[in-house]
């Protein structure tokens, strides 16, 4: 079925900034709150957000297998596990109502009352529920960094990292939407020289630069799936910034990994991307430097050419542009990371979030995480009003943002924006 939503000439009749993330060739999808106090589904073309249950209701969708209720819910979990066919139906028959050429909602007053809402009617709301939350290690700049750091230069890289896309499960609970604030953490740390642990708030609060790949239902207990398949059961992409305390994750990493140092918050942008919408910036992947084994194998190119970029800005000042990297530099594909995930059974639901884990690319403007442009805090990152920073602190806001650009057409993700707040006190 082709995908008639991505044609670059498609024009709308809906009023839209001229570089806006969200063009009638994006359609991405999320839920939100209406002025009226309705949850409902919907979509986003310029800073016009529409009502896909007030559109289903009035008929629209008409032809199309879709319940009654499938946009009426609060979350999109149960409409992606309709699947790929679904969707790219539901995408097209948009791109066809918004087209500039087409009379049948543009002209109807009446129906263009309950389906369009300005940005500052609605209140955006988590898009799916998460049930499972796995996080990558996939950058091999990133790793290579940290490897740097704290282990070895000569062998910055564990044996296992070029052959398995490595991860962790990380906890859904603590996954929020852009605009919700976090607080600092507190826990166990061992300060430098000492050898009993303190307790106390994570004075290393730091944000990774991430993208999170969200699945449909795609396999029963006990079946991989095959990595030609893995994208089929991939809906879509957000920003993600999968918040880190440096200092209790040094602590409490070994041997397990990541536990109170990365389950405290973890923010995504509100709108989901589909694979559709970016499958004009595809790209190719980093070249293996070691052969992978034939389950990752795969052909065609499987990366996505999204730039992303990371601010901080302090209370009542001006944003600092600190990071500007490229979802491309991922050495580990999804596709690659989907059938790794589930060579071994594990099923995959829809609503569950993977992700890509730090984005950093080859040059240090380029690094996904303050750990790495602050190299440990030894190189202070300058902010443009004054100031430096180590790591983030107390009132900082982080804002992540990301898009793809090609012949004339852009397709953004908007921003996922985070403040941190001093530690919980009742």
């Amino acid at each position: 079925m082709p995908i008639t939503a991505n044609n670059p000439d498609r024009k709308t009749w809906i009023e839209t900034p001229e570089h806006t993330d969200f063009p009638i060739q994006n359609i991405p999808f999320g839920v939100f709150l209406t002025r009226d106090d309705i949850i409902t589904i919907g979509t986003r073309i310029g800073d016009t957000a529409i009502d896909l249950g007030a559109l289903h209701q009035l008929g629209y969708f008409e032809g199309i297998p879709l319940t009654d209720d499938i946009f009426l819910q609060d979350s999109l979990n149960d409409f992606i596990s309709d699947g790929k066919k679904t969707w790219r139906l539901v995408r097209n028959r948009i791109a066809d109502i918004f087209d500039n050429t087409n009379p049948s909602l543009r002209d109807n007053e009446d129906h263009r009352k309950v389906v369009l809402f300005s940005l500052d009617e609605i209140e955006m709301q988590l898009p799916v529920q998460v049930g499972d939350y796995t996080d990558f290690y996939s950058s091999k700049e990133h790793a290579t960094n940290v490897g740097t750091m704290f282990r070895d230069p000569e062998n910055a890289l564990l044996p296992n990292w070029l052959h398995i896309p490595v991860a962790y499960h990380g906890r859904s609970s603590s996954i929020i939407p852009s605009g919700i604030p976090v607080h600092r953490p507190q826990g166990q740390k061992l300060p430098n020289g000492a050898t009993e642990p303190i307790f106390g708030p994570s004075r290393l609060v730091d944000f990774e630069l991430e993208m999170a790949f969200i699945t449909t239902d795609a396999n029963h207990l006990g079946e991989p799936i095959p990595i030609e398949e893995a994208e089929d059961y991939i809906f879509g992409l957000v920003l993600f910034n999968d918040w880190s305390a440096r200092d209790i994750q040094k602590w409490e990493y070994v041997p397990l990994g990541p536990f109170l140092a990365k389950n405290f918050a973890s923010s995504i942008s509100c709108w989901i991307v589909t694979l559709d919408a970016l499958e004009p910036y595809r790209t190719e992947s980093p070249k293996p430097i070691k052969p992978v084994l034939p389950y990752l194998q795969y052909e065609g190119k499987k990366s996505f050419d999204i730039n992303l970029e990371v601010s901080i800005q302090p209370e009542g000042k001006a944003e600092t542009v600190v990071s500007t990297s490229n979802f491309k530099h991922m050495y580990w594909n999804m596709a690659q990371q989907l059938a790794h995930h589930t060579v071994n059974g594990c099923p995959v639901n829809s609503g569950d979030m993977m992700g890509s884990g730090t984005i950093s690319g080859p040059t240090p403007d380029s690094y996904g995480s303050m750990l790495e442009l602050s190299w440990r805090g030894e190189k202070p990152v300058k902010l443009n009003e004054g100031g430096d920073r180590k790591f983030i602190e107390d009132n900082d806001t982080v804002i992540i943002r990301g898009h793809c650009e090609k012949n004339g057409v852009r397709i953004g993700f908007g921003e996922v924006s985070t403040k941190l707040l001093p530690i919980f006190k009742k």
